[in-house]
């Protein structure tokens, strides 16, 4: 059978009419598991990329679009186990606590997946942006050859492989209105207004409804202010299927 391979100069090109959304355990068992055991892939869908190499804008692939990367771990100390996140703009923050990443039917834990959010500049000072990262990997070596036991002398490169390769999943969060923040920078003063309310009930608002509301400081013009700082998380969809092939769109 011909090898499927979607990656061209290290971007994604699909046919007409489809779309790669795979599950968090499809993308660990499928694809993580396969990279770290060198097996074949379902397909060449997902490119090898230092993504922290680069700004996340500056990843091949539509930034309108989820990516996917195999990417490798850099240690920020050498006998630690901290990652370094550091890139040309700024650094990836982990937010949150890990996600165990478990089978369809629940009775294993196949992977761990990390959320971060990327920040410019410099820590602790850095200013949060709306890119988002989750970045997937394995949990042990002998979860990864559960259905493959590994000779010893293949166990140590094994678990090096463990520890070093993750497979990374990034996208702009999309906020309540539909716009980013790193898109809609020139319209970041419109974003800061809020509603304005009149209480009719008081005297200066019966007199005086044309107050503009840049001079509604003071507590006398009947004038109250709302705030509306709605978010929205990018929540996955949890499949039993065993192979993440293209999924055609609705």
């Amino acid at each position: 059978m011909e090898k499927l391979n979607f990656v061209k100069d290290g971007v994604l090109r699909l046919p007409p009419g489809f779309r790669f959304h795979p599950t968090d355990e499809e993308l660990v068992v499928q694809y993580l598991r396969r990279k770290v055991l060198a097996w074949p892939l379902p397909a060449s869908i997902i490119p090898e990329v230092d993504v922290c190499k680069s700004d996340p804008w500056e990843l091949p692939g539509d930034l309108e679009q989820e990516r996917y990367f195999f990417s490798t771990r850099e240690a920020k100390y050498p006998n630690g186990n901290r990652s370094n996140r550091a890139t040309l703009s700024g650094y990836w923050k982990a937010t949150g606590i890990d996600k165990k990443i478990m089978t369809c039917r629940g009775n294993q834990v196949v992977g761990m997946k990390k959320t971060l959010v990327f920040y410019r500049g410099k820590p602790p000072q850095g200013t949060r942006t709306d890119w988002i990262m989750h970045e997937y990997r394995l949990v042990s070596a002998e979860t990864a050859a559960c259905n493959a036991p590994l000779k010893k002398n293949q166990t140590q490169s094994h678990a090096m492989a463990v520890e070093n390769w993750v497979l990374c999943r990034i996208f702009l969060k999309k906020r309540s209105d539909g716009g980013t923040k790193n898109n809609e920078e020139g319209v970041g003063k419109a974003r800061k207004m809020k509603p304005v309310f009149y209480d009719f009930l008081t005297k200066e608002s019966r007199t005086d409804l044309n107050l503009a509301p840049s001079s509604s400081s003071s507590c006398s013009s009947g004038i109250t202010q709302a705030s509306n700082n709605a978010t929205d998380d990018h929540e996955e969809s949890s499949s039993c299927n065993s192979f993440p092939y293209f999924r055609r769109k609705p």
